[in-house]
């Protein structure tokens, strides 16, 4: 839960590095939420199926993008790549799978162009 507070915390921020687990337990949350806000709007009657979404997990879907983006910007800052990378979304199936990969790769260690390491910043605390 603190990963996802953290991710919230920095709701517009682009810059810095987040680590892997930040990304990860903020992606795995906000499934989970939006799975579960899903299955409210289908048992209240408020799913399209025109639409493919729901009133309640569409609301929260739009609040939570700029930080979904924020928190990938700053995932492919620590693996030392620039944020425009997450355009290679738009290439169907190749192109989520490379992000997938950057996603899990480890990131750089110690300081890069985006800032301190994250991880080391942590120990050192």
């Amino acid at each position: 839960m603190n990963w996802y507070r953290e991710a919230i915390r920095k709701y517009a921020v682009f810059t810095g590095r987040s680590r892997r687990s930040e990304y990860w337990y903020f992606v795995l949350f906000n499934t989970l939420v939006i799975i579960a806000l899903t299955v409210v709007d289908v048992a209240m009657g408020l799913y399209s199926i025109e639409g493919d979404v729901g009133l309640l997990s569409g609301i929260y879907s739009l609040a939570v993008f700029i930080p979904s983006f924020a928190v990938t910007v700053r995932r492919l800052h620590d693996t030392d790549r620039s944020g425009w990378w997450v355009l290679l979304a738009l290439v169907p199936i190749v192109g989520v799978i490379v992000l997938i990969v950057f996603f899990v790769t480890d990131g750089t260690p110690g300081s890069n162009r985006f800032g301190e390491s994250p991880k080391q910043m942590e120990t050192a605390a």
